[in-house]
């Protein structure tokens, strides 16, 4: 346990401070090469890429759309019926953020438009590991789905002889994504970036990855015109505000199941208890034990503090500053404090709010900014899968009394053919 007020202003900011993300001095080198083998050589390098990194003998990049049809067979009732109901409310909670066009006449004869236009391809990335990450594919597959996207391309790499997991195949299936690629890392963003035989190009690409894919989405995103990434990504955290009156087996199963994501996530528990922070401490002992990913969230638990505060409105304060990625409230009236909340990627509220329900299947969506970049950055949602437009309609007689302001605006910035565009048309042509 920390004690705020007893720590000087260095061992303040180190406790907000993340834990170093290094890409190591060679990444950006690595991506380079991966990227200009993709350019060069599309197919055969993603193949030869596969065989280096994931012991991949197989030549299939594509997935046949009969195996995506038949992935739900390969599945038992609870697996499927827990991603239809993930999917349901996932699908319900976006679908409210649909855009509406809007229209203003601003003044007589000036119609002005803001309209919605769904990008045309996105790749969706969704990262190998230890399991298989349907969730994934279902935040990043719902908003793709509903903005009516003409191409969505899913990449997900596979180890050695395995096979994607049906729950991704079936995920993928809900979401109406019938383009899934066989490969993964730095080499298929490229793919997605600049097309190749089997990988359509696309225009944004969204999801998490390690530090080549990130690399790659960053580079990429700077070089190829046009194309465009979801946001920033870096590890996990949480951060927890809880009084007296929040349970502290809640809190401390909160703390490690963020904890368990890996050795360079982050979680913080803020709190005006003291007795309260000693049963977390004591909590997060014995669940610690029963955990099979125990030794990674002992390691992010290194990188992790309890802090006492003076207040819960020092804690509001302090969550400001950090910027969590996730935020829960375990609080008395919790509802009453979420108007006190500035800069949190997804805020949960009140004792049976696990974060873990965000993760999957409440609704809201898990692609969340990391790394303090909630003070700037949104949750993924249906608008990041849209470009914004305007339009705009004059008569005659609007632009007339619109150059009022038009003409000498021109000349006090010195574009006279700023000014002549106007003026032309109002003298029948003629200058």
């Amino acid at each position: 346990m920390l004690v705020w007020d007893q720590l000087d202003q260095q061992a303040q900011q180190a406790i907000l401070t993340r834990p170093a993300v290094s890409a190591g001095a060679g990444v950006q080198a690595a991506v380079e090469d991966i990227i200009d083998s993709v350019r060069q050589k599309g197919d055969q390098a993603l193949l030869e890429m596969a065989k280096q990194f994931d012991n991949r003998q197989s030549d299939r990049l594509r997935v046949p759309e009969d195996e995506i049809t038949q992935s739900e067979f390969q599945l038992s009732n609870e697996l499927k019926s827990a991603i239809d109901q993930a999917y349901n409310n996932v699908r319900a909670f976006h679908e409210l953020q649909l855009p509406v066009p809007k229209q203003l006449e601003t003044q007589p004869g000036v119609v002005c438009e803001l309209k919605y236009q769904a990008i045309d391809a996105v790749g969706i990335y969704v990262p190998g590991g230890s399991a298989p990450l349907p969730s994934s594919v279902l935040m990043q597959g719902v908003c793709a789905q509903l903005s009516g996207a003409n191409t969505v391309v899913l990449a997900t790499p596979v180890k050695g002889e395995e096979s994607i997991h049906p729950a991704i195949l079936y995920a993928a299936k809900k979401c109406g994504i019938n383009i899934i690629i066989e490969s993964g890392g730095a080499g298929v963003i490229a793919a997605m970036a600049l097309g190749t035989e089997s990988v359509p190009k696309v225009d944004k690409v969204f999801g998490p990855g390690n530090a080549y894919v990130t690399m790659a989405k960053q580079l990429l995103s700077q070089s190829v015109p046009g194309f465009a990434i979801d946001m920033p990504a870096g590890p996990s955290e949480v951060l927890v505000i809880a009084d007296e009156n929040a349970n502290p087996a809640f809190a401390a199963a909160d703390l490690l199941s963020q904890a368990e994501h890996g050795a360079d996530s982050q979680v913080l528990l803020l709190s005006d208890s003291e007795a309260f922070i000693t049963e977390v401490e004591a909590e997060i002992a014995r669940q610690l034990a029963e955990l099979s990913r125990a030794e990674i969230a002992k390691q992010a638990m290194n990188n992790s503090a309890l802090v006492l505060v003076e207040s819960i409105d020092k804690a509001f304060e302090l969550s400001a500053e950090y910027g969590p990625e996730h935020l829960i409230l375990q609080l008395r009236d919790a509802q009453s404090r979420v108007d006190l909340v500035k800069n949190a990627g997804s805020v949960f509220v009140g004792d049976y709010t696990p974060e873990s329900a965000g993760d999957y299947a409440s609704g809201t969506n898990h692609v969340l900014p990391t790394y303090g970049y909630s003070k700037t950055y949104s949750s993924l949602n249906l608008m990041d899968f849209f470009r914004t437009y305007t339009v705009q309609s004059i008569t005659k007689q609007g632009l007339s009394d619109l150059s009022k302001a038009i003409l000498p605006l021109a000349e006090a910035e010195g574009l006279d053919a700023h000014a002549n565009a106007v003026a032309i048309r109002l003298n029948g042509g003629k200058q």
